[in-house]
């Protein structure tokens, strides 16, 4: 286990995007420890608005901010409205680290995504394929904006001595993910799919894509518990990959959730529909030389997220879950 050279305890601790999947997560950690924890939900603050962003964190003045706010969305979402992506997360990025900072803030962590890789980068993907190819098509918008915040906190600490590190998890999933056609990514919108098909009594469920394509899951406490090592103990100014160490493909993915949610229809795929990035596995050597390591077994974690949905699947609570105005961290 790597040292702790920035314990958290008795620090003043902001989680920007505290109401998101990941936010929620962090919230929760950081509550069981000695910390003050600061909210700012957005009823309190649009981040994408530069002067209220500085204004609010130079009057509360965090210790650490933990960037888990942006606007997220899957192929769909992406694809539809590329410039609010890449406009709404390129003024999250440069409020907060700017605003960062100007208050003085010592430690900022940066959540990214694994995105922001080449669309054919060499598997596992290691922190250096960074800027080395062409990006996925289907949400180049948003990983331009990520890639921007990242390099965002090294210049800063190039220039300023700032200790702002960047994150890049793998695929997120947990409660409090977004469940919404619209905006939601592949596992929320499996879940809900495959739901709804055994609820209505459907013969069969039709997904996106071919089912080839291979990708790494991460349980979102799974992340948490990564953001918290990496705030207390990493000094580099190199983005970190997060990820679980095991991949899966789309169409073993779907066959795991139909066994969750209990469907006993068939499971087609329609090739018409794009794939996404063929294959994305992340090289995690640098985050688990901290000593972090994943704890949430995929199957389990899926169970969980589903009970966790069918709990909030009756009305009112459903109307949170699809609406697509919510920002997630």
């Amino acid at each position: 286990m790597a040292e702790r050279i920035f314990p958290l305890e008795g620090k003043r601790i902001w989680v920007a995007g505290e109401t998101g999947m990941v936010g929620r997560v962090l919230t929760r950690a950081l509550s069981g420890m000695d910390v003050e924890l600061l909210s700012a939900p957005r009823s309190v603050v649009d981040l994408t608005v530069q002067r209220a962003t500085y204004e609010w964190i130079a009057q509360h003045s965090p210790d650490v901010i933990f960037m888990a706010a942006a606007k997220v969305g899957g192929i769909g979402a992406n694809a539809a409205y590329p410039a609010d992506f890449i406009r709404d997360n390129l003024s999250i990025a440069q409020n907060v680290i700017e605003g960062a900072h100007r208050a003085d803030v010592p430690r900022l962590i940066f959540l990214g995504s694994s995105c922001i890789y080449p669309k054919h980068a060499p598997q596992p993907i290691i922190e250096e394929s960074l800027l080395t190819g062409p990006l996925e098509e289907t949400n180049e918008a948003y990983a331009i904006a990520k890639i921007a915040g990242l390099k965002l906190c090294q210049f800063y600490g190039k220039q300023y001595g700032r200790r702002y590190v960047s994150a890049m998890p793998t695929n997120l999933y947990g409660p409090h993910d977004r469940f919404d056609a619209q905006n939601a990514h592949v596992l929320p919108a499996m879940l809900m799919k495959f739901d709804a098909a055994m609820r209505e009594g459907a013969e069969r469920v039709v997904l996106w894509g071919t089912g080839m394509p291979l990708r790494e899951f991460l349980h979102v406490d799974d992340l948490a518990a990564a953001l918290l090592c990496l705030a207390e103990r990493y000094e580099g100014d190199a983005p970190v990959n997060i990820g679980s160490g095991e991949e899966i493909s789309i169409g073993a993915l779907a066959r795991l959730v139909q066994g969750v949610t209990g469907f006993q229809g068939e499971i087609m795929f329609d090739r018409s529909k794009p794939d996404g990035t063929p294959r994305k596995f992340l090289n995690s050597s640098r985050m688990r030389a901290l000593g972090w390591m994943p704890s949430v077994a995929l199957g389990d974690g899926v169970a969980r997220t589903y009970e966790w949905y069918k709990s909030c699947h009756s009305e009112p609570q459903a109307k949170n879950l699809r609406d697509p105005s919510r920002r997630s961290g």
